[in-house]
């Protein structure tokens, strides 16, 4: 799998995270969706990544993905920023989410 962060996304990004140590996850987030296919691709910043990660290519920041959830995602994607400024996940074939969330899931922060 190969992810391709935009520099826009890259500067949204930047200013997220704003310096915090952890780890960004691209995760299939299925919290209030009720069924796991029914999940949305989000960004999540957390304090140490799990036995089940996998570290995905990127041209930015190292990016974990749960091995098992792969299957909800497309081998090429690119994170870019939309006129909105909200983060988009997109791959040649489909958009896969055109206001993909970031979650600051680090011990000290609770925050979106």
């Amino acid at each position: 799998m190969e992810i391709v962060f935009t520099d826009a996304a890259l500067k949204r990004l930047e200013k997220k995270v704003q310096g915090k140590k952890g780890y960004l996850k691209l995760k299939h987030d299925t919290e209030g969706c009720g069924c796991v296919v029914s999940g949305v691709a989000a960004l999540w910043l957390v304090d140490q990544t799990e036995d089940n990660d996998t570290k995905i290519e990127t041209n930015g920041p190292d990016l974990y993905m749960e091995y098992n959830k792969a299957v909800f995602f497309d081998e090429k994607m690119t994170i870019d920023v939309t006129a909105g400024n909200h983060f988009a996940l997109k791959s040649p074939a489909e958009m896969l989410n055109p206001s993909m969330k970031y979650y600051d899931k680090t011990k000290k922060n609770t925050g979106v």
